[in-house]
């Protein structure tokens, strides 16, 4: 089905892996010119090479910045000022006990997962309710809704993420502007493949058996029982910005494979 997004520009934050390569491919595949964004130039020339020679109708570009840094911000808008899908994907996490996460701790979080992608949203939000279209999409977590306890610090940023794009939805009444949240579950981007690759380094298993033995001892509540793969999020993500999707409005969209045991 096309997705009625052709010719569409897309920034896609942390995109030169894991779930936001996958979202920029997805939406590079519907004829979308994606802005593929890092901080590493090399990184990000790479991918955007990657997705030109994938899909040459398309235009990628070298969207390289720290968002966490307000001047950098500022440089990207000067360079892109004009775009119809934002998705804020970039995020840091790491397993911490509470008494380890200090005031520090607690504000670098908030200003990576939360400040880079408002200030982000701040900039383009009132272009696109001018243009009458427009999509921003914030990739929280399952952790947003039912916290583990072994990262509260990205639990709580990850909660903000669905309180803000709620607020932001309200300022997009009437329009052809949506504002919406994706929670991904436990998903194999490069990391999660290399720690179950590592885990397991002398045993003779397929890398689905070794996932297989993860999940059952340290999963057991998902009910796919494997992980997400990013692309199931990419075309997600993907049919969430088309036109098909104009009724989603400030809606925390689960994708976690049953890890969430409520019905809500």
């Amino acid at each position: 089905m096309d997705m009625g997004l052709k010719n569409k520009t897309a920034l896609v934050t942390g995109s030169t892996k894991g779930i936001g390569k996958a979202i920029a491919i997805e939406l590079a595949k519907e004829g979308v010119n994606v802005l593929i964004n890092g901080r590493n130039y090399e990184e990000v020339e790479r991918t955007v090479n990657e997705i030109k020679s994938e899909f040459p109708l398309t235009s990628p570009q070298n969207a390289t910045a720290d968002i966490v840094d307000k001047e950098q911000r500022e440089a990207l808008f000067k360079k892109y000022p004009n775009i119809d899908i934002l998705v804020n994907n970039m995020g840091i996490y790491e397993i911490m006990q509470y008494e380890d996460v200090d005031d520090e701790v607690w504000e670098r979080y908030f200003r990576t997962n939360v400040l880079a992608a408002n200030g982000l949203s701040k900039f383009y939000l009132p272009k696109m309710l001018k243009n009458d279209f427009g999509r921003i999409i914030f990739i929280a977590s399952e952790e947003a809704i039912m916290p583990s306890g072994q990262m509260p610090q990205y639990c709580m940023t990850k909660s903000m993420l669905l309180s803000l794009s709620k607020s932001l939805s309200i300022l997009t009444k009437g329009t052809e502007v949506t504002v919406n949240t994706i929670m991904p579950g436990p998903t194999l981007s490069e990391n999660v493949h290399q720690i179950i690759e590592g885990m397991y380094p002398n045993e003779d298993l397929t890398f689905s058996e070794k996932e297989k033995k993860f999940m059952t001892s340290n999963l057991p509540q998902s009910e796919i029982q494997r992980f997400i793969r990013p692309i199931e999020i990419g075309r997600l993500a993907t049919f969430v910005c088309s036109p098909y999707a104009s009724a989603f409005k400030g809606s925390p969209i689960r994708m976690d494979g049953g890890m969430v045991p409520t019905i809500f």
